[in-house]
């Protein structure tokens, strides 16, 4: 039943099928053709995957970063960060860096993340003499940061897949997250200087004081939802419930951005955004039971403890999977349908399966910025107005400095379990 449904999953891929739709259709195959297990059993798994309370911060904070892009909190954020890295040459892009990392504090969702800051950054970088090409592959890989840092859509999906604290996710993700976003910010320094990108950036920067006054509620806002996490005063998706009703305040009643008629078209938004994730959960997690009851975990655990003899050998071999397969698979699907497979795995050859989260976030994260599928650069061409093929000359370095911060983060537990290990204490 396992290979007919990961074949006709592939064939539906190939023929352009949505991707939850396909993961649907192949297990709905797998159970009508290739097994005895009554077709009511594909409606009740479905409903069980969803039903999770975890899950109920996803549409919330969806709906936060939404109401943070029209409301001008992403605007002040912006004048923030270049207030404080704007004098630099080349300080309006890592002023995109440092904005997305900021951003991603609240949001969890890297799509949100480029829409918002993209549509304030992008045509700046390119009025400020950036190719235009560049300016988009940019922000594509900073927001990027929208599902490392915390709070993490992804991480929150890899929790309940895996059973594993969404807590210490969270706060696993810092550092890799300042590690991938520094590494960003020191690579665009470097290239500006190389190509002499940025040598007017100082232009229309805000001084410090007067920067931070204006976006102090707007940086309040990462500091309310993740000191509630972390101090215990409620749960990730209680938090994401404060986000919603913070950036809805401070827009409508503090900054005056977001009007009532404005009302309508960023709910629809975020409902369209939640019921397209939801329904690759639903989906991914029927795929998960059958495939599960079916015993493919255990083999492929068999497999790979056989085959790859040590922790290292196993993560170097996951990760050059997962890098194929975020390529063309959505992150969220990816995570949902192969964390309940490898976790296991990764905790038998002793790895902790916090840090085994962080290694899958990071990494599927990659292909939201990788031909053919990455949703970040189709998000990123259009803001900015090209398509797709003339962004990947720019694209590739990048991608080779997030590869690099990868195997860092891989093969140095610490950077991912410092954190966690200190505020969670064993």
């Amino acid at each position: 039943m396992s290979s007919a449904m990961f074949a006709s999953m592939i064939i539906f891929f190939a023929c352009s099928v949505p991707i939850a739709i396909s993961i649907g259709l192949a297990s709905i195959t797998g159970i009508h053709f290739f097994s005895s297990i009554p077709m009511l059993v594909a409606p009740k798994e479905m409903f069980s995957a969803i039903d999770k309370f975890a899950l109920g911060a996803i549409p919330f904070f969806i709906l936060a970063g939404n109401l943070m892009e029209v409301g001008g909190i992403s605007n002040r954020l912006v004048n923030f960060a270049k207030s404080i890295v704007g004098g630099l040459q080349g300080g309006l892009g890592i002023t995109c860096v440092m904005t997305c990392m900021i951003f991603a504090a609240v949001s969890g969702s890297s799509v949100a993340t480029t829409f918002a800051i993209g549509a304030i950054l992008i045509p700046a970088l390119i009025r400020h003499g950036y190719p235009t090409n560049f300016a988009a592959a940019l922000q594509a890989c900073s927001a990027e940061l929208g599902v490392i840092i915390p709070p993490s859509i992804p991480m929150i999906l890899y929790g309940v897949s895996a059973e594993v604290s969404i807590g210490e996710l969270f706060v696993a993700g810092f550092g890799p997250g300042i590690l991938i976003g520094c590494s960003l910010m020191f690579f665009v320094w470097c290239w500006s200087k190389f190509k002499g990108y940025g040598k007017g950036d100082h232009v229309g920067r805000m001084k410090f004081g007067h920067a931070s006054k204006e976006a102090a509620l707007a940086l309040m806002m990462p500091v309310i939802i993740l000191g509630g996490i972390y101090g215990g005063v409620f749960t990730p998706t209680e938090a994401a419930v404060v986000a919603v009703f913070y950036a809805l305040i401070v827009g409508m009643l503090i900054y005056k951005e977001i009007k009532v008629k404005d009302l309508y078209p960023i709910f629809r938004k975020s409902v369209i955004s939640s019921a397209v994730i939801m329904f690759i959960i639903s989906n991914a997690g029927l795929f998960s039971f059958l495939i599960t009851r079916a015993g493919v975990p255990e083999a492929i655990g068999d497999f790979l403890k056989a085959t790859l003899t040590s922790p290292a050998m196993f993560l170097l071999g996951v990760n050059a999977a997962l890098f194929i397969i975020g390529m063309f698979i959505e992150t969220s699907a990816s995570i949902i349908v192969l964390a309940p497979i490898l976790a296991p795995v990764a905790m038998k050859f002793g790895i902790d399966p916090v840090h085994f989260g962080t290694i899958m976030v990071v990494n599927l994260a990659l292909g939201m910025i990788t031909p053919p599928f990455g949703v970040n650069l189709f998000a990123a061409c259009t803001v900015a107005r090209i398509s797709v093929d003339r962004i990947i000359r720019e694209l590739l370095p990048f991608v080779l400095v997030i590869l690099c911060c990868l195997m860092v983060i891989t093969y140095v537990p610490q950077v991912s379990l410092f954190l966690r290990d200190l505020v969670y204490a064993r």
